[in-house]
Parts: structure tokens; C-alpha cells; sequence
């Protein structure tokens, strides 16, 4: 059954979005390396307004282990995200900050999703977040685990996911949801 987010979200809310696949169309088997390679998915831009006009705080949290693989420089993945940000506020969206782990999967006591160290960090930034207050949205299994381990709720992109608080066919959809 479908939550009401419209009716839940408050302007004292938090956004955690992923971005591979959720902001930008995902590169099967691959990495978005540089911007001629990063493609914002439909709908995206318009949802971006919508929710700057929702939330408190927007963040996107990705983890990017091409740059732990060498594929690409974690300059570069900066300058994907300054980019995109430059599109998302032209379209009058707003992204408050961008947390990126580029280590590896494999290395010792890393803080990829799913663990929730990029959440902490996100509250370091703003110290008001309130996890309890906070939607983590993503296509991946590790989205969704990541929002359960920093207590957050949780939206899948895609197909129903049994794991997740609530899902959307697009970031758009979820958006729409959030207008009364």
C-alpha cells in the first residue's frame, strides 16, 4: 500500500538521493567517467524542483568505486558533480551537498553504502538532520540497507522492493507524489 508522502513530509525533512541510476541513467557493467557520458534520466530535473521546494536538506549520496579501480580520478568525478549541480539549479533545483566513496568494496573498513558513515557525515554538515526524518532513495539493494542502517526511511526506484518503505517507477513519479 502507498504511503501518503505528501502528507508525511514536512519542510524539516531530509533527501538522501543515489545517483547512478536514480539521478542519471546507470552504465550497465560500467562507470559515468565523465560528463559526455552522464545523462540525467527523464523527469529528473522537474522532481529536483519539486523537492527543493519540500525538503530541508538535499544530498546525494553515491558510491563510486571507479575511482578506487582507476578508471577514473575523484577530480573527475568532482567535476561531474559540479555540473550537474550547475544543470540541476538552472532548472531551479538544489542540491545541498554530495558525499562520494571511491574506495573499493573490497577495502578494509570502508564507508560505501551500505554503511551508514556517509549519512553521519551528512549530519556533520548540517548537525539539524533528523535520520528519523530522512527518505534514502535508490535502485540498489545497498540503497536500501545504507537507509535502514542510518535509520532512515527508505524508497526504492523500479519494481516494489520488499526491503523499502515505499517504491516509484522514477525519481519524477515519487515527486509527483509529494504534490497535493
Amino acid at each position: 500500500m502507498k504511503k501518503d508522502w505528501n502528507q508525511i513530509v514536512q519542510n524539516d525533512w531530509t533527501l538522501f538521493l543515489d545517483r547512478d541510476g536514480v539521478i542519471n541513467r546507470r552504465i550497465i557493467d560500467g562507470y559515468v567517467t565523465n560528463w559526455e557520458e552522464f545523462e540525467f534520466l527523464p523527469g529528473v530535473l522537474e522532481a529536483l524542483k519539486v523537492f527543493a521546494q519540500r525538503f530541508k536538506y538535499i544530498f546525494v549520496i553515491t558510491n563510486q568505486q571507479g575511482v578506487g579501480k582507476g578508471l577514473m580520478t575523484m577530480e573527475q568525478v568532482d567535476d561531474i558533480h559540479d555540473r550537474m549541480c550547475t544543470e540541476i539549479e538552472a532548472h531551479e533545483g538544489l542540491i545541498d551537498g554530495i558525499l562520494a566513496c571511491p574506495q573499493l568494496a573490497s577495502d578494509p573498513d570502508n564507508y560505501r553504502k551500505p554503511s551508514p558513515d556517509m549519512a553521519y557525515m551528512a549530519c556533520e554538515i548540517c548537525p539539524d538532520i533528523d535520520l528519523s526524518k530522512t527518505i534514502m532513495v535508490g535502485d540498489g539493494q545497498t540503497d536500501m540497507e545504507f537507509g535502514h542502517n542510518a535509520g532512515t526511511k527508505t524508497i526504492f526506484i523500479g519494481d516494489e522492493n520488499p526491503d523499502a518503505d515505499d517504491s516509484f517507477p522514477s525519481l519524477f513519479d515519487f515527486a509527483k507524489s509529494l504534490q497535493p
